[in-house]
């Protein structure tokens, strides 16, 4: 049962150790809000993975050149709630993520990059 509590948190990451590991290229920035919101503004260097493209029985064929195994994923929405549930799934197919409680706009205010347009 503690897997599953655990599986439906945040990160305990402060957002200084996320930029840390982004810029050491240890992690990356996955966002995981649908392709619309993303088009009126995104993160830089974050990689598009909406929710709505993650089934526990069938994940995107596309996902190791997004999502390498070998490195941390943030993942960060509009507001902290559907990257818990994008966590949950990636977390059983055996990916080291983190979900970000803070979400697009709060990023922004904590000093992360916006991608040039």
């Amino acid at each position: 049962m503690a897997t599953l509590a655990s599986a439906q948190e945040h990160t305990k990451d402060s957002l200084e150790t996320v930029k840390k590991a982004l810029t050491a290229k240890n992690a990356v920035l996955i966002d995981v809000r649908e392709k619309t919101e993303w088009d009126k503004g995104r993160l830089k260097d974050a990689k598009l993975l909406p929710l709505s493209t993650l089934k526990d029985d069938a994940l995107p064929k596309d996902l190791p050149t997004i999502l390498p195994k070998d490195r941390v994923a943030y993942l960060h929405c509009a507001a902290g709630v559907r990257c818990v549930k994008a966590a949950e799934i990636l977390r059983k197919a055996g990916y080291d993520v983190r979900a970000i409680k803070e979400g697009y706009k709060d990023l922004l205010k904590a000093g992360f990059p916006k991608a040039d347009e």
